[in-house]
């Protein structure tokens, strides 16, 4: 059972997930909202030979290197 990191397209609240199942629904810890983003985690990444300019930091796009999509 993975845990994958998610984004709230709502309140842009950022937090983890135990995945049982491609059928659960996930929903934000903070609002309750199911508009959620799963995001690409630093450990798929740190493996990676080529970075994705928000994995650095220094993207532009606010909490998340724009990767969620909030606007920030």
């Amino acid at each position: 059972m993975p845990i994958y990191e998610y984004a709230c397209m709502e309140c842009e609240a950022h937090f983890d997930e135990l995945v049982r199942s491609e059928q659960q629904v996930v929903t934000c810890p903070s609002c309750g909202a199911a508009k959620v983003l799963k995001q690409l985690s630093a450990f798929a990444v740190h493996g990676t030979s080529a970075k994705p300019s928000f994995a650095s930091g220094s993207g532009g796009g606010g909490c998340c290197g724009g990767s969620c999509g909030c606007g920030h």
